[in-house]
């Protein structure tokens, strides 16, 4: 016999059976839900020629933090107004005339070049917008003008 020790014996196995239940099952269920992406900052863009713009991809997002998840570039459209639109205009009523997707993409902080030459429609404005995984836009470029085609 042991020397002043009683065994060991719970006093309520079903409180005990209880607690280690609600411990194992606590906390959120499903899938863990992904922090939201921050949007894109703006992307450099200009005229490279009539019908070809020159795209600089941002390297941050709009919180300062290095980007990744860039997955679609697109080019929106809006018809010529009485005033330049501010690119937020262009960007929430205009409509997306071209888009170009992974894998075609360079990296953050890399140029290329988009061919505008099959676009046609009238004169214009333009903003080219990166958009992150999760379809997240990022800021708008700065307003350019679109000329008719058949000039």
């Amino acid at each position: 016999m042991m020397d002043g020790m009683r065994p060991f014996r719970l006093a309520n196995p079903v409180l005990a059976i209880t607690l280690s239940m609600t411990a194992v099952h606590c906390g959120r269920k499903g899938d863990p839900i992904p922090r939201p992406r921050a949007a894109a900052q703006a992307m450099d863009v200009e005229l490279n020629s009539l019908r070809k713009l020159r795209v600089v991809l941002p390297v941050a997002d709009t919180k300062g933090n290095s980007l990744v998840g860039i997955e679609i570039v697109r080019v929106i459209y809006l018809a010529l107004g009485l005033t330049k639109p501010t690119p937020e205009e262009v960007f929430s009523r205009g409509e997306v005339v071209l888009e170009r997707r992974r894998p075609d993409l360079p990296g953050p902080g890399e140029a290329f070049v988009l061919d505008l030459g099959s676009l046609q429609r009238p004169q214009g404005w333009i903003v080219v917008v990166a958009v992150r995984l999760g379809n997240v836009p990022g800021r708008p470029s700065e307003v350019l003008p679109w000329m008719d085609p058949a000039l």
